[in-house]
C-alpha cells in the first residue's frame, strides 16, 4: 500500500493543530494566554471590580494593574482603550481606573482625554476615589498643581444645571472634591454654587436659577416640581401629585430607573400620564441616545413584571425599547450557531458580586445576558440554532417570532460544570455544515481538561473549532466574554474573534469581523482604530 502520509488528497482540509496550553484559568482548566493588548481590552470592557464567581474583588483589581502595567510604554493605546471603554462599552470604573494609570505614566495624554472619559460627576467620583487610594500603585494629592489644572478646567467647563446634578453621591462627596481640589470658580454664579456645595451661607439671589428653585420648592412644596434629578427629590416626602409631575417631565433614563417608584406613588392611575410614560420609553430616538445596556432593559422588564401597579402597555414600551436598543444585531448570511454557557459560575452577577448578600448586586445574572445575546440573534437570524452547553450539550429550540425577553427566559438557568468544547463537539457529531458559531461564556473550562479528554495538552475547544473549521473553511468563530480574565479558550486567529463586554456594540464589533474581519486581532484594531482628541 502506498505512502497516506505523501499520497494524501490535497483538496481536503486537514484539522489544524491544536496549540499546547500555556496557562490554565481561574478555574484551574487549560487555557491560552492572552496577548497584552488583548488582555488588556477584554478586562476593560468586563471588569467592575467586584468579585466573579471565581475571583475576588481584590483579584480583579490585580488583574487590571497588571494589564495596565504591561502595556505603560505604549500609553496611547492605555488611552484608546479607556476612551473605548468608555464611550463603547459604557463602563464606568475602569475607564476612570484607566485614567489614573495615564496620569502617572503620561499627563499629556491624561490631559487631553479627561473631559472625554470623566465626563460627568459619577465619573470624577469613581477618579478622586482611585487616585487617592493607592490602588494603582501611587497615592495622588489632588491638590497638586498639576491634577488641580486639569480638574478646575472639567468644573468650568460644566454649566450650573450639570454641576448640580454632578453633586449627587458620596464617598467622595461634591463638597469632598471641591476641598481636594480647590478649583477656583470663573464667574459670581459659580462662585456662589461652590459655597452652596461647600455649606456656606450664602445668599439664595445669587445661586443658580435651578438651584433657586429647587431649594424654594424644598422649603414651601408648592408650584411646579423643579426639573431636576429624581434623587434630589426622593427624600422630600413627595405624594402622587408631585410624582405625577415628575413622570410627565422626567428623562428616559429616569423613567426606565424609576417605574416601581411611579407605581408606589399612584402615578399610573392617570392614564394620561401612562401613555406619556410607555411613549417615552419606546421612542426609538430616545432608547438609542440613552445609550442603555440591553440587560439593563430586561432588569427593567424582571422589576416590574410582578407588579400589578404598573400597566401592561408600560411593560409592552419596554419590550419594544429591547427590539429598538438591539437593532444592531448583525444579520449573519448563512448558517449560524449560538453556544450559550448555562454552567453554575454564569449564575453570578454581570456586574460582580459586592459582598455577600449586598443588596447592590445587579439583579441580572452573566447566564441572563447570555441568554439575552443568543435571543438577539435568532431575532435578527430566524434560522440560527442556538444550543446550550454546561458539561454537556443540547440544542434549544427558539421561535424566532417571540420577543426577545420571552426567549431569553427559556434560556437563562444555570448550573453544573463548564465544558466549552461541549458545544462545537456536539456540532461536529452532527457533521454540522455552517459559517459562523457565537460562544457567549465566562470561558472557566475545566471539564474538558482532563488528559483522558482525548484533548491531548491544547484546549478542547480549539481542537473541536479546527475540526470544524476543517469542514467549513470559511466559517468564523466569535467568543463574547462577559467577566474580566487575562486567558481564553482559544488562540487569536484570523477566523477567531476574541471580544468582551456586555453593552450593545459588541454586535459592531461582530458585525464587522463576520462581514469584513481577515486580521489576527480583530477587536485590538478596531479599538486602535479610536480617535484621541487634539
Amino acid at each position: 500500500m502506498s505512502n497516506k502520509s505523501l499520497f494524501t488528497n490535497r483538496t481536503s482540509n486537514p484539522v489544524s493543530p491544536t496549540p499546547v496550553a500555556d496557562t490554565v484559568n481561574a478555574a484551574g482548566g487549560d487555557a491560552y494566554a492572552s496577548e497584552p493588548k488583548q488582555a488588556l481590552a477584554q478586562i476593560a470592557a468586563t471588569n467592575c471590580f467586584n468579585g466573579t464567581y471565581y475571583a475576588s474583588a481584590s483579584d480583579n483589581l490585580n488583574l487590571a494593574r497588571e494589564a495596565a502595567l504591561k502595556l505603560k510604554n505604549d500609553p496611547t493605546f492605555v488611552a484608546k482603550v479607556a476612551m473605548y471603554s468608555r464611550t463603547k462599552g459604557y463602563m464606568k470604573d475602569m475607564p476612570a481606573f484607566l485614567m489614573v494609570m495615564l496620569a502617572d505614566s503620561n499627563r499629556e495624554l491624561f490631559n487631553k482625554l479627561f473631559s472625554h472619559v470623566i465626563d460627568n460627576g459619577k465619573m470624577l467620583r469613581n477618579f478622586v476615589q482611585i487616585a487617592r487610594s493607592g490602588a494603582t500603585g501611587r497615592k495622588f494629592n489632588m491638590s497638586a498643581r498639576g491634577l488641580r489644572k486639569t480638574i478646575t478646567s472639567w468644573f468650568h467647563n460644566r454649566d450650573a444645571r450639570q454641576l448640580f446634578k454632578d453633586s449627587i453621591g458620596n464617598d467622595p462627596s461634591m463638597k469632598d472634591m471641591l476641598r481636594m481640589c480647590r478649583p477656583k470658580p470663573i464667574s459670581e454664579e459659580q462662585e456662589a454654587l461652590f459655597g452652596y456645595f461647600l455649606g456656606k451661607d450664602i445668599e439664595v439671589d445669587r445661586l443658580p436659577e435651578i438651584v433657586r428653585q429647587y431649594e424654594n420648592y424644598k422649603r414651601t412644596k408648592k408650584g411646579v416640581v423643579p426639573n431636576v434629578d429624581f434623587r434630589q427629590l426622593d427624600s422630600l416626602g413627595l405624594g402622587t401629585v408631585e410624582w405625577t409631575e415628575i413622570a410627565r417631565n422626567a428623562s428616559w433614563q429616569m423613567t426606565r430607573m424609576n417605574l416601581n417608584t411611579f407605581a408606589r406613588h399612584g402615578v399610573f392611575n392617570n392614564k394620561e400620564v401612562s401613555k406619556i410614560v410607555a411613549a417615552r420609553l419606546n421612542d426609538p430616538e430616545q432608547v438609542l441616545k440613552s445609550k442603555v445596556f440591553p440587560y439593563q432593559l430586561m432588569m427593567a422588564y424582571k422589576a416590574t413584571e410582578s407588579n400589578n401597579e404598573v400597566p401592561g402597555e408600560i411593560r409592552e414600551a419596554l419590550q419594544d425599547a429591547m427590539e429598538i436598543a438591539i437593532n444592531n444585531v448583525p444579520s449573519i448570511d448563512g448558517q449560524v450557531y449560538v453556544c450559550v454557557d448555562t454552567s453554575g459560575s454564569m449564575g453570578s452577577p454581570i456586574t460582580g458580586d459586592r459582598g455577600l448578600g449586598s443588596r447592590a448586586n445587579s439583579s441580572v445574572s452573566c447566564v441572563d445576558v447570555a441568554a439575552l445575546v443568543a435571543s438577539t440573534i435568532v431575532r435578527r437570524n430566524p434560522n440560527a440554532k442556538v444550543l446550550t452547553f454546561q458539561s454537556t450539550a443540547q440544542y434549544v429550540p427558539l421561535n424566532p417570532r417571540d420577543t426577545v425577553i420571552t426567549n431569553t427566559s427559556k434560556l437563562a438557568k444555570a448550573g453544573g460544570g463548564t465544558n466549552c468544547s461541549a458545544g462545537l463537539a456536539t456540532l461536529n457529531k452532527d457533521k454540522a455544515m455552517g459559517d459562523a458559531v457565537i460562544y457567549v461564556s465566562d470561558y472557566e473550562s475545566w471539564v474538558d481538561s482532563s488528559r483522558d479528554t482525548g484533548y491531548g495538552f491544547g484546549t478542547g475547544m480549539l481542537s473541536e473549532w479546527n475540526t470544524f473549521h476543517a469542514r467549513n473553511p470559511k466559517a468564523k468563530l466569535v467568543c463574547i466574554d462577559l467577566t474580566p480574565s487575562d486567558c481564553s479558550q482559544v488562540k487569536e486567529h484570523n477566523d477567531i474573534l476574541q471580544v468582551g463586554g456586555f453593552s450593545d456594540t459588541v454586535f459592531d464589533v461582530v458585525r464587522s469581523f463576520i462581514n469584513h474581519g481577515t486580521e489576527k486581532n480583530h477587536w485590538v484594531d478596531e479599538i486602535e482604530s479610536v480617535q484621541l482628541p487634539d
